[in-house]
């Protein structure tokens, strides 16, 4: 039964798209809070790595604190609340100073303030250098926006400093093509990315109309740059130095999973990198950008970054750099566990594990009955689907299903009980 329109206008849709639109609700609820269920304050994980976080502006209108998702639940239950969607590094505030006299139902015993947790114009419901509020309520359909990897700012695409949203790295269908973007303010903390061949940019499809051809022309030889001597083909560094980035990418991805690094066995191409493990699981390296690494080379002027699929996995861990990041405050990027990519993936195994425990928890719930119980039940349930069943393929698929509808369904079920009994 496909989507109808009934004669009040009133768009109707059937059960197997309700339920769908259902599910995929679910799932975004579970990718966005991470798989937490809300029911305990994080508050004792101390920092998270990354969490998603709320601002309450009933408690603190000045925007300077942020809670948990258990306590946006519990203690500002119909409060004003702005969802931030997730911060890293960052504790719970609930009760804390910051809240005046209201302190939090879930866990009061906090510290006076979360020193180390950051806050920006987001925590007032404010996104972009245009300080726009999100939802905008002066327009019926919002803008999507993309959020920096940095500072967690949200952009709107005409706002991140190019020419034109056709700029951003894209496939014939318009999705993208990157996985983390770097606004042009925050592009001067890790302007060494620039040192890196094209293997860490993300390239878009190229356009053949000539309003864009300049446009391709200019990035192409912005990013030339970052391929050293190297020659670009389809926006990738075809040189050594991208074979270099595939041998640091495996290197750290096994040194990370507790690996040795590379055997004694390497070829040429690998040797470059003389790469082994540190005792933290880090790669050890002579430096894979040189011995004429400079920290705070130029960015291109007012250039945001777009990094393409595991970039962190390309990214240095050799003293040098690793000193380098910590000096900056940026040693996040070289965790894996701080990207969003991987805070969905664990989200995704959260949910799996939960499904798999409801379907556990029920039939343990069934095992409980006896034989002639279970039947009673897995008959009433089978009596259910058929009548669902009839009603469905006997119904006017013009028009909407109605509360009448279901009652009847469920009368039906109890007429042809009692007549059993």
């Amino acid at each position: 039964m496909a989507s109808e329109t009934v004669d009040d206008g009133e768009q109707t849709i059937t059960i197997k798209e309700y339920l769908n639109e259902v599910e995929e609700e679910e799932l975004e609820a579970d990718l966005v809070l991470g798989g937490d269920e809300g029911k305990e304050c994080t508050y004792t994980k101390g920092y998270m790595k990354r969490q998603a976080i709320f601002s309450c502006l009933t408690c603190t209108p000045e925007g300077n604190a942020g809670v948990c998702t258990a306590c946006s639940l519990s203690c500002h239950d119909g409060h004003e609340i702005v969802e931030l969607w997730t911060k890293r590094n960052f504790k719970c505030d609930c009760g804390n100073s910051k809240f005046g006299e209201f302190f939090c139902k879930l866990f009061p015993s906090k510290d006076v303030e979360n020193v180390e947790n950051s806050y920006n114009h987001n925590f007032k419901g404010l996104y972009c250098r245009c300080n726009q509020l999100y939802p905008d309520p002066d327009v019926e359909e919002q803008v999507e926006m993309i959020q920096c990897c940095m500072c967690e700012d949200w952009f709107h695409e005409e706002h991140i400093g190019l020419k034109s949203s056709d700029e951003i790295p894209r496939d014939e269908e318009g999705e993208p093509l990157y996985e983390d973007f770097v606004c042009d303010a925050c592009s001067a903390f890790c302007s060494f990315l620039t040192q890196y061949p094209q293997t860490i940019w993300a390239a878009g499809v190229q356009r053949s109309d000539s309003a864009n051809t300049k446009k391709d022309k200019d990035v192409m030889q912005d990013m030339h740059s970052a391929c050293g001597s190297g020659k670009l083909e389809n926006g990738i560094c075809s040189d050594s130095s991208a074979k270099k980035d595939d041998v640091m990418a495996k290197t750290n991805s096994e040194c990370l999973s507790g690996g040795k690094g590379l055997d004694t066995g390497e070829s040429s191409e690998s040797k470059v990198s003389s790469n082994h493990c540190n005792s933290d699981g880090s790669s050890h390296t002579t430096c894979h950008l040189g011995e004429n690494l400079v920290s705070d080379l130029p960015i291109l002027p007012n250039k945001p970054l777009f990094l393409s699929k595991n970039w962190r996995d390309i990214l240095c861990r050799c003293a040098k750099c690793l000193d380098m990041y910590k000096q900056k405050h940026i040693g996040y990027l070289v965790d894996k566990e701080d990207s969003i990519a991987e805070y969905e993936r664990t989200a995704k195994q959260k949910r799996e594990e939960k499904l798999q425990h409801q379907e556990g928890a029920e039939l343990s719930f069934l095992n409980k009955f006896g034989h002639v119980e279970k039947m009673e039940i897995l008959n009433g349930i089978a009596d259910m689907k058929n009548e669902f069943r009839t009603f469905l393929e006997s119904f006017d698929p013009s028009k909407a299903i109605t509360s009448d509808d279901v009652h009847q369904i469920f009368e039906n079920l109890a007429k042809k009980r009692r007549r059993l009994e």
